[in-house]
């Protein structure tokens, strides 16, 4: 899946969503005949906690921004279901029975979903499928450039190995979970830019994006190729990345090969500062969150003018073409642009990233 409309990046850093005319249409009572007024329940399904980038920021920023476009009479109603996919099916059941206006959904299981956002569709209620591809009539969806992460990932690892990397270099891949549409995405961008140029000497789809499978299969990984074979591992998300590292360090190594991430996750940005992860990959959750908020109250309101403005790309899921979407662009974290993304964005508080112990290495990065 690729956007076919595309909003180009005049940096390296993400947009604002006005930058790629997203908010230039104000959705007033001039778009069209609202179909609902301010009093709305949004249904927001999460998918999992090993993550924590879902608790943290995009319930409470989604909450946020659908109590300001509804004049604090809309509300959200929040269920996570920790990788389950059965759960997350029961939990959008009650959401249709009870009859929520509208479902902003990230699917635990791409594919298991899709009957259920059939029956939501049946009940008239919209889908909007968030962070992930969900299968099925969804109405919209909204996400990052998941083909363009594993891109930025790739390029990142081998410039990180300089230029001495060639066909003989092996590395070990970490991919995320097999029911995760976006897993394969990234994935399908990594391997764009590393085939050809080294050996892929191992490659895993770990099950829930679980940190302590990733250290399994790393431990596997290190008994099969041998650890002073491995010239560097890509991993599709930070947390994962923690395992790895582990994994590595019980296996004796004192000096960590270059390991990729995702999410730029607190601890990850802390190993970036320390040196034991090379990179990872900055998405702004507050412009995805935010988005996906307006998508949705938009869409119930019947402010088609709007809608349309914040979907001004199209992407195919393996049942539905065409589907209105938003893609937000991403930026590669490394050590050199900390302050510039989640520090001048509020994700995290230079005091968070620098505490004490690591007083030392952040004065070395200029932080």
């Amino acid at each position: 899946m690729r956007r076919i409309a595309i909003c180009v990046a005049a940096s390296s850093m993400a947009l604002s969503l006005s930058a790629c005319g997203a908010l230039g249409v104000t959705g007033d009572s001039a778009d069209a005949s609202p179909t609902k007024g301010n009093d709305i329940t949004v249904g927001l399904l999460l998918p999992e906690k090993a993550n924590t980038r879902y608790d943290k920021f995009d319930h409470p920023i989604i909450a946020k921004k659908v109590t300001e476009l509804t004049d604090k009479q809309g509300k959200v109603v929040y269920a996570n279901a920790d990788a389950d996919a059965s759960e997350q099916s029961r939990q959008m059941q009650k959401m249709i029975s009870d009859q929520v206006d509208v479902i902003l959904l990230d699917a635990v299981d791409s594919n298991a979903i899709a009957s259920d956002v059939q029956k939501a569709k049946d009940a008239g209620i919209p889908v909007i499928a968030y962070d992930r591809l969900a299968e099925g009539p969804i109405d919209a969806y909204i996400s990052f450039d998941n083909e363009l992460v594993g891109e930025v990932q790739g390029r990142s690892l081998l410039e990180a190995l300089g230029g001495d990397v060639d066909t003989s270099t092996k590395i070990v891949m970490m991919n995320g979970s097999p029911t995760d549409p976006n897993a394969k995405q990234f994935k399908a961008g990594a391997l764009s830019e590393l085939n050809g140029q080294l050996t892929i000497a191992k490659s895993f789809d770990t099950k829930d994006w679980k940190p302590e499978n990733a250290q399994a299969n790393m431990v596997e990984a290190i008994n099969e190729i041998g650890v002073n074979n491995i010239a560097a591992v890509y991993s599709a998300n930070d947390g994962m990345a923690g395992g790895i590292i582990k994994a590595l360090e019980a296996a004796g190594v004192t000096e960590l090969p270059p390991i990729t991430g995702q999410d730029a996750e607190l601890d990850a940005v802390q190993r970036i500062i320390t040196g034991e992860q090379y990179m990872s990959v900055y998405k702004s959750y507050i412009e995805e969150a935010e988005a996906a908020a307006e998508m949705a109250v938009a869409k119930v309101q019947g402010k088609n003018l709007k809608f349309d403005s914040l979907t001004a790309d199209r992407v195919d899921s393996p049942t539905t073409k065409d589907i209105p979407a938003q893609l937000v662009p991403v930026v590669a974290l490394t050590a050199e642009n900390i302050r510039d993304t989640v520090i001048n964005d509020g994700i995290y508080k230079l005091s968070e990233i620098c505490t004490p112990k690591l007083k030392e290495e952040c004065n070395a990065a200029g932080l």
